[in-house]
């Protein structure tokens, strides 16, 4: 799993340009139930499409982002949390136990 990590507000604006998806994984260091949801995703994350980049944003240390995404993507802020991004848009959100690697491959497939 190669986790790219989102630590600015810059990085956000190009994720919203880009065409194709993205996928942004939103977590708290502080929360156990977020450490569940991460380690299940990383496991099951070999069913994602190698092209989708992975954002790993650590919500406790860059709140200001994580209240970006919530502003820019017209979504109701969870931890842990995952947006699929397509062509600046998110087209799928979940949150807590409901994360999952094997789903997020499969709304990109139904969405593409």
């Amino acid at each position: 799993m190669n986790w790219i990590a989102l630590e600015n507000i810059d990085q956000l604006q190009k994720i919203k340009q880009a065409a194709g998806y993205s996928i942004l994984f939103k977590h708290s260091t502080r929360c156990s139930i977020s450490l569940m949801a991460k380690k299940k995703f990383e496991f099951e994350s070999e069913s994602l499409p190698a092209e989708v980049p992975v954002y790993f944003l650590d919500l406790i240390k860059y709140r200001g982002i994580s209240n970006a995404i919530a502003d820019d993507f017209q979504i109701h802020h969870e931890s842990p949390q995952l947006l699929i991004i397509r062509d600046g848009e998110c087209v799928y959100e979940t949150s807590h136990s409901e994360i999952s690697a094997e789903d997020a491959a499969e709304q990109i497939s139904i969405n593409s």
